[in-house]
């Protein structure tokens, strides 16, 4: 009984009534409406990891110490769920749990509800389908339908959990890295951070395109490197195709390291300004411009006629400075900043501004705001 209340916490089945709001599924075919769990805060899924499901597990015991938790929150049946994937969404019920494997048994729902991209996903087509896969179903894959009592919204933010961890932080290879370390504190913890830093704005365009193709790089050469693996493994002889093999299996594994330290780098809250700065610091200074003349740029996302009053007031007055201003105005601070020479000044007035790539400064430019 204690270890079911362990985990309690964290939910509402102590209130009555659900705590999770809900979604209209988009789509021509009239679905129940879903919890609405992709909404969580960053402290929320860094305690439901931390404290809940990963703890202080090794990377080889993800899997097991995820299934421990369901166990203790996951109804086992007698809920419904959307199935949704590249191609379908059709309604199921849930008639058991597979907590080892984290897939749920399901049956189609009645009356039967199927949308998808052509017309071949019928009744007796989803029945065939289901059955290859041994009516078991990815919890991932599963959008628990609402339920206003609250007796599955601990059910419907485990599914969330586990469809989060294995979308957004699980890499295909860490299983394989050192299992010396705490997991969580290794992959867990600096991924969760700077997934939600690019949410917010944080990380430069830049940086999260090279982070993303860094990503799909590090996948698709582990893919390759898998598959000579196995070859390599099934094989009996010893023969120079093997050998070849070997060779070629050596040259992604190095590949594939040298990005993976990569994606560390960015990962790290600390080294990925580092990083982004070392990319960005090869940066010619400009100088002084060819006249010698220098600007006052002046940055607003929106200048109202008592901002502009202020402005000439307190900062453009030409007798402040004893010379005749050239000012020029930009509504995004990386466009000022790039037009910046030797001895430019940047004002930037209050404002709410998204950053849209790196602030790369190798002239002397004087900045307010």
């Amino acid at each position: 009984q204690e270890d079911g209340d362990s985990c309690s916490d964290y939910g509402s089945r102590d209130k009555p009534g659900t705590a999770l709001g809900r979604t209209v599924p988009d789509g021509n075919v009239l679905f129940p409406d879903i919890f609405h769990t992709d909404h969580l805060l960053f402290y929320e899924r860094f305690k439901a990891y931390q404290d809940y499901i990963l703890a202080d597990c090794k990377a080889s015991e993800v899997k097991e110490f995820t299934a421990e938790y369901l166990e203790k929150v996951l109804e086992p049946s007698g809920w419904q769920a959307v199935w949704r994937t590249n191609v379908f969404e059709v309604l199921v019920e849930v008639v058991d749990v597979e907590y080892s494997a984290l897939k749920a048994v399901v049956q189609l729902s009645e009356p039967f509800l199927c949308e998808s991209q052509d017309s071949t996903f019928t009744l007796e087509c989803m029945q065939e389908l289901l059955e290859l896969k041994e009516r078991q179903i990815p919890l991932q894959e599963l959008w628990v339908v609402y339920d206003e009592s609250g007796e599955f919204d601990q059910t419907a933010l485990a599914v969330e959990h586990v469809r989060f961890f294995y979308q957004c932080i699980w890499r295909t290879w860490d299983e394989e890295e050192e299992d010396d370390f705490d997991y969580f504190v290794r992959c867990v913890e600096p991924r969760l951070r700077l997934h939600y830093d690019i949410l917010e704005h944080r990380v430069p365009s830049g940086l999260v395109a090279d982070y993303q193709n860094l990503l799909s790089q590090c996948e698709e050469l582990y893919r390759k490197f898998l598959n000579v693996r196995n070859s390599i493994s099934s094989s009996d002889s010893d023969s120079e195709v093997e050998n070849v093999s070997m060779v070629e299996g050596l040259k992604l594994y190095e590949k594939i390291e040298h990005l993976k330290q990569k994606l560390k780098l960015i990962e790290n809250p600390l080294l990925r300004y580092v990083f982004g700065y070392q990319k960005y610091s090869g940066l010619q200074a400009k100088g002084l411009r060819p006249m010698g003349t220098r600007i006052t740029h002046v940055v607003s996302s929106t200048m109202m006629a008592s901002l502009l009053q202020s402005l000439i007031r307190d900062k453009l007055c030409p007798e402040s400075c004893g010379e005749e201003l050239e000012i020029q105005f930009h509504n995004d601070p990386l466009a000022a900043v790039n037009a910046c020479y030797e001895g430019d000044r940047v004002i930037i007035c209050p404002g709410h501004y998204v950053v849209d790539g790196v602030f790369s400064i190798a002239d002397s430019v004087e900045l307010e705001g």
